[in-house]
């Protein structure tokens, strides 16, 4: 008998040594067996890897684990849960085939066995666990391209309004890596729990970039402009988180898509709010909880980022410096500005942000 390399495993439960007997003989030409004599031995193999590829599994057994209950313990399982599942059982049982679709399983086979009919099942369920696997595999990747598409797009958008304020991305990559270092610490932040969930992170982060996206409504003089602003400039530089908002909205409108809705709540939150106080001495007056969570974790990364880097009316400080004036104060930036808890997330990861500060310099 020659032995395929690639042969799939089929796990037989079964306590009848006769019905064991048939199943293994009629299978071990195609597939490698495994036999398990009832239903706790069967929770036991599967749970080792490597795991079978299809159970046939009886109804019946002795024990006080039946087919049924190692049925419904495998689905409730991510690990377990795709395996197929063919049950075996006497004519007649139409209760139990019920049941055991209800449960999940793939196909019945009665008893007593037709070995043809037997080999001709499997061959089909294997066939079909195959495909779906692969339809899975090729969606997944699908998915992660047009991800990685997305967050390229999201990421030069950001870099272009960049380029007329800082004339480099750094700012973008920087504070982006900021705003990802906060969510992740205040995950076991009790004030956030259940909050930044790996969905709810992903979106914060890829969304950062837009912050400053309405910096292209504001003129070239007065965005670069080395002087003080007058204040009528200043009004206008505010204005920027509106245009920013108005642009996203936009984009919206002309998207009606789940996933890109879900992105865009976050980045008109960011975009309207990152520079909102928690005294609500910010640009609109917005105060404490009345800040979304993405402004307040993009207030405190792009005053840091502001302060440790060099623009065309300052100098950029060092990390020291721009520690104390966030958690000080120096008369215009106050510790009163922040969430006191994203305050004291930033204070926990000063080393980290000063590693990111000097990694990604302009």
């Amino acid at each position: 008998m020659t032995i395929k390399p690639d042969r799939k495993t089929i796990l037989i439960v079964e306590d009848t040594p006769e019905h064991i007997e048939i199943l293994v003989h009629c299978l071990r030409e195609e597939y490698a067996t495994q036999v398990a004599l009832g239903g706790e031995l069967a929770l036991q193999i599967i749970n080792t890897d490597p795991m079978p590829d299809l159970i046939l599994l009886d109804v019946i057994m002795p024990g006080t684990i039946d087919g049924h209950m190692v049925c419904s313990r495998l689905k409730a399982s991510k690990r377990t849960r795709d395996i197929p599942i063919i049950f075996t059982t006497a004519l007649g049982a139409v209760h139990d085939e019920s049941l055991g679709f209800e449960l999940g399983a793939v196909d019945y086979i009665s008893k007593p066995f037709n070995t043809t009919l037997v080999r001709a099942r499997i061959k089909n369920h294997i066939e079909l666990k195959g495909l779906r696997d692969t339809l899975e595999a090729q969606v997944h990747e699908r998915t992660r391209e047009l991800a990685l598409t997305q967050d390229a797009a999201i990421y030069g958008l950001g870099i272009l309004a960049e380029f007329r304020d800082t004339e480099t991305g750094m700012h973008i990559k920087r504070t982006q890596t900021y705003v990802g270092l906060l969510a992740r610490h205040l995950q076991a932040n009790p004030k956030f729990s259940g909050y930044f969930d790996e969905t709810t992170i992903r979106l914060l982060v890829n969304s950062a970039p837009l912050h400053d996206i309405g910096k292209v409504g504001v003129p070239d003089n007065i965005l670069r402009k080395p002087s003080s602003l007058t204040a009528e400039e200043f009004a206008l530089i505010k204005k920027h988180t509106t245009f920013g908002r108005g642009v996203v909205d936009q984009i919206e409108e002309a998207m009606h898509d789940k996933m890109a809705s879900e992105f865009l709540h976050f980045a008109k939150e960011v975009t309207y709010t990152h520079h909102e106080c928690w005294n609500g001495n910010g640009y609109h007056g917005l105060k404490g909880e009345e800040i979304p969570v993405s402004g307040r974790l993009m207030a405190l990364a792009d005053v840091y980022d502001a302060l440790t880097s060099k623009r065309v009316y300052k100098s950029a400080l060092p990390h020291e410096e721009a520690l104390h004036i966030i958690i000080k104060g120096d008369g215009r930036t106050l510790p009163e500005h922040f969430d006191p808890e994203v305050l004291q997330a930033f204070i926990d990861l000063g080393e980290a942000f000063r590693a990111v500060s000097e990694k990604w310099q302009d």
